[in-house]
């Protein structure tokens, strides 16, 4: 059974989940243990910020609600003039915030619903979150939001099967991502998204950062992004990461649901003692966390290059992992230890990602060699050799990391071309003058700490 476990109950919780007549007086009055589980951590201790946050609810409620709000047509194809619903209310950001709801007419929306009854729901929530973001990491204390867009259609910019997209100094959430992150993730998609806006470059270690966050409220967010976290878990935390991960996604989901897998997954219930584990291990982790959003925020430019370049999305957290935790044992030679080091210095030195366009996982290419090479068989001693490695290249004799580029024009190379995409992008349709000001800003202040590094 799944457990919210960043969560402290209390001992007698502990004890009422393990009582045996407990658990049949429940099913006496109807009520899951699951249900009550929820239910009591929902009332005696939400997340700071979160009060009046929504319960959760099952999957055939939740499948139902969605389909009534299913993405309707891009207007973009059909040519029709979208007549939309806009507000302005102060979130406790920056500035005050526009909520629009584009279409909301057109789609019928109406029928059903109160623009302001909408409008004052997603202030609220965006409120609850702001605090959220505030409380877990308060250096993030600016935070840009101009626009709250509820997206009743599919386009460019918010296509389907993505549950929100945030731009420049922008939110799109669509109707039917509002209902799954209302109503099972706890609000963690807004957290998300609300943590790029103070971002300041791009990249994997951006979503690094924002899955990072979110794996503090709930440990499944862990697994459903476990290739930003596999690595550490594995060779620091648990070593039989892949077992837990095999249990998890082995479990069936309703083909024909409109509730997409991975929140069937999420809703359904779990192993817990496999769930006390990660969020165990997650604890632990909160200093590498925050050394993600160190570098992320001091050193965007060079954080997101060197993502990019060896293509793991998961590199500042492990270089934060090599800095912050003991080594793990080597058991092998110094001679096969020189050979995997330079089996993975040819691969980090290659820059075919970031001057080619490619997407080719360094990490993964050095270690496939050494298995099948002159490697240890050992995969344990292969990952620790990585770790190793990492250590050598990316931390100075005093334990500070540095991320130093080499030649100088790799990186002015990389940046621009990021630039000019987002020049190119800002141009297609869908784009709101809002978000275009936004994005030329961001360019002019991009191009001065690119200057400023040369």
């Amino acid at each position: 059974m799944r457990r919210p476990s960043q969560h402290n109950a209390g001992p007698i919780l502990d004890i009422t989940l393990r009582d045996p007549f407990f658990s049949q007086f429940l099913r006496r009055l109807g009520i899951g243990l699951r249900a009550w589980v929820a239910l009591t951590i929902f009332l005696w201790v939400s997340e700071p910020g979160s009060a009046n946050a929504e319960p959760p609810i099952g999957l055939g409620e939740l499948d139902s609600l969605i389909s009534q709000h299913l993405p309707k047509q891009d207007p973009q194809l059909t040519g029709e003039t979208l007549k939309s619903f806009s507000a302005q209310r102060s979130v406790g950001g920056t500035v005050a915030t526009t909520f629009l709801i584009p279409g909301f007419e057109n789609y019928g929306c109406g029928k059903c619903h109160q623009p302001e009854l909408l409008v004052q729901k997603a202030v609220e929530r965006m409120k609850r979150v702001l605090g959220r973001l505030k409380k877990t990491l308060p250096e993030n204390n600016q935070v840009p939001l101009r626009q709250y867009i509820i997206q009743p259609y599919s386009d460019a910019l918010l296509q389907p099967g993505q549950l929100a997209h945030a731009t420049f100094d922008t939110i799109r959430i669509s109707p039917g991502s509002i209902l799954i992150d209302t109503k099972a993730y706890g609000e963690a998609t807004h957290l998300h998204e609300i943590l790029h806006l103070t971002q300041k470059f791009l990249g994997h270690v951006n979503e690094l950062e924002a899955y990072g966050l979110n794996v503090r409220s709930d440990p499944q967010f862990l697994i459903l992004n476990f290739p930003y976290f596999a690595k550490v878990l594995e060779a620091f935390f648990i070593p039989d990461m892949n077992q837990i991960l095999k249990a998890y996604f082995d479990r069936g989901v309703r083909e024909k649901s409109s509730v997409p897998r991975e929140t069937q997954w999420f809703i359904e219930e779990f192993d817990e003692d496999s769930l006390q584990r990660l969020s165990q291990a997650i604890v632990k982790m909160k200093p590498l966390l925050k050394e993600v959003s160190r570098l992320n925020r001091e050193l965007p430019l060079q954080s997101a290059y060197w993502s990019d370049r060896t293509g793991v999305r998961s590199l500042l957290l492990e270089i934060a992992a090599i800095k912050h935790l003991p080594l793990p044992e080597l058991t092998v030679s110094s001679e096969t230890k020189m050979l995997a080091f330079e089996v993975f210095d040819l691969q980090f030195e290659k820059d075919d990602n970031t001057r080619l366009g490619y997407i080719i996982d360094r990490r993964k290419e050095a270690l496939m060699h050494l298995q099948y090479g002159k490697g240890p068989k050992d995969p344990v001693q292969r990952l620790a050799l990585y770790f190793h490695y990492l250590k050598s290249r990316f931390l100075n004799d005093k334990g500070e990391i540095q991320l130093a580029i080499d030649n100088p024009q790799a990186l002015t190379d990389y940046v621009n071309e990021k630039v000019k995409g987002i020049e190119t992008m800002i141009q297609r349709p869908g784009f709101t003058p809002v978000e275009k000001d936004a994005a030329r800003a961001w360019v002019t202040t991009i191009k001065k700490e690119l200057s400023s590094l040369q």
